[in-house]
């Protein structure tokens, strides 16, 4: 049986290897130094999946594993840009008159991001160079898509003077131009959560984020202690390396499906529903009453995840919070088997690295994510990870899949200027 890969997190800061890479990637491209470089890190969703759409609640922390951008702006309205990933292949794409879709490949998030902040209003955001390089490992739900796309947005936004990255209130403008840069300009639907993690967590902290609209930036975020040292625990994160893709058309899907059953409820989105359900004196019962009025079975499953999904993030903090572990975990449990059977978002890879992680004491385990591949993430007591892992490998060489990766989840800083 082979090992298991650990991947391990870029260090930051002027001498770290994140920035040490992108710095000697733009100077051999494009001959000369850059203006700075910026760092964003990817996330995990701790629980609260499949809920920023629906204006509900969820729980990310930010990995300490980044995207960096090296980055120069241009006096005209050109953008070149090039990723270590094919550090041979340059790309070029003119702005002006650039509409939605009109860039296609990595390309699309970073160009979008520009684009969008000139949609919004900013129009003294030009041409730029840029480099990237990333740890966060691409195509495994923990959002290096967002990653990209907010170091981009924090790195235009300092060498165009916008002024926005040094708020919560700024950055929220950071956040729906990365979110319009994905949706718009990508074509993969995104509901902020993501862009939110990467440009608002704190180290040590878990975000509880509100996606209810109307709320302000220091209403929509709160700050949870996530300590995991002091409960003795790891979160062990494993990226089945089964291709996660949101711009396939089932993100949509289901997307559609919880826009149309708020219509059918009479309610502008799903989070209303659930806070009556919640507030009733019989959550079960009031959750019934409204599966009842659904019209079909697809409807009641993709209703019910939501709603019970969203009065987990809440019940999940207080069981962490009081060091009820077990608590947690059954939490982990509930949400990964409501994302198997009800919103139907899970593979075989997923299901089997949560089964072998119970299997191995595991206090839960769930998949996180947009789902349809992607990553598990398993609460373990601390020194744990490694060998649930290589069980984990071990099971994925038995059925013949790829060979899935680990890492290490520590709750990080988010979005910043490395030198």
């Amino acid at each position: 049986m082979r090992q298991v890969q650990f991947l391990e997190a870029w260090s930051g800061g002027e001498a770290g290897q994140g920035p040490e890479q992108v710095v000697t990637l733009f100077r051999r491209v494009y001959g000369q130094e850059p203006e700075g470089v910026w760092s964003a890190p990817g996330r995990v969703n701790l629980i609260g999946e499949h809920t920023d759409y629906n204006a509900g609640l969820c729980l990310p922390i930010a990995l300490p594993h980044r995207t960096f951008v090296a980055l120069s702006p241009r006096r005209d309205h050109q953008v070149r840009l090039v990723s270590s990933m094919t550090p041979d292949a340059c790309v070029q794409v003119g702005l002006d008159g650039l509409q939605a879709r009109g860039v296609t490949g990595w390309a699309s998030y970073p160009v979008g991001v520009a684009w969008a902040l000139r949609e919004a209003g900013y129009d003294q955001v030009g041409g730029f160079d840029m480099a990237l390089a990333s740890c966060v490992p691409v195509g495994s739900g923990l959002s290096s898509s967002a990653a990209m796309t907010c170091s981009t947005a924090l790195a235009l936004d300092e060498v165009f003077g916008l002024g926005l990255g040094g708020s919560d209130q700024g950055r929220v403008t950071l956040i729906e131009a990365a979110v319009k840069a994905e949706n718009d300009m990508a074509g993969a639907s995104t509901g902020g959560m993501d862009q939110s993690a990467s440009m608002r967590c704190r180290a040590g902290k878990a975000l509880r984020l509100d996606c209810r609209p109307g709320l302000t930036a220091m209403e929509n975020v709160t700050q949870v202690p996530f300590d995991l040292k002091e409960r003795g625990l790891e979160l062990l994160v494993v990226d089945t390396q089964a291709q996660h893709q949101l711009n396939d058309g089932q993100y949509e899907q289901r997307r559609s499906t919880c826009e149309k059953a708020a219509r059918i409820l009479g309610v502008d989105n799903l989070r209303q529903v659930a806070d009556q359900v919640s507030a009733s004196r019989d959550p079960a019962a009031a959750l019934q009453e409204v599966l009842d009025r659904l019209p079909d079975e697809v409807t009641r499953h993709r209703v019910r995840h939501v709603i019970t999904e969203i009065a987990r993030v809440d019940q999940f903090i207080e069981a962490f919070g009081r060091g009820d572990v077990h608590e947690a975990g059954r939490l982990f449990d509930a949400s990964h088997d409501s994302l198997r059977d009800d919103y139907q978002v899970t593979s075989p890879e997923l299901d089997l690295a949560v089964d072998v992680a119970r299997a191995e004491g595991a206090y839960g385990a769930r998949m996180t994510g947009g789902g349809f591949g992607g990553s598990v993430i398993a609460l373990v007591n601390a020194g744990k990870s490694r060998d649930v892992a290589q069980k984990i490998a071990d099971g994925f060489q038995a059925r013949g899949f790829h060979e899935p990766r680990a890492l290490a989840a520590l709750p990080s800083s988010s979005a910043r200027k490395e030198c």
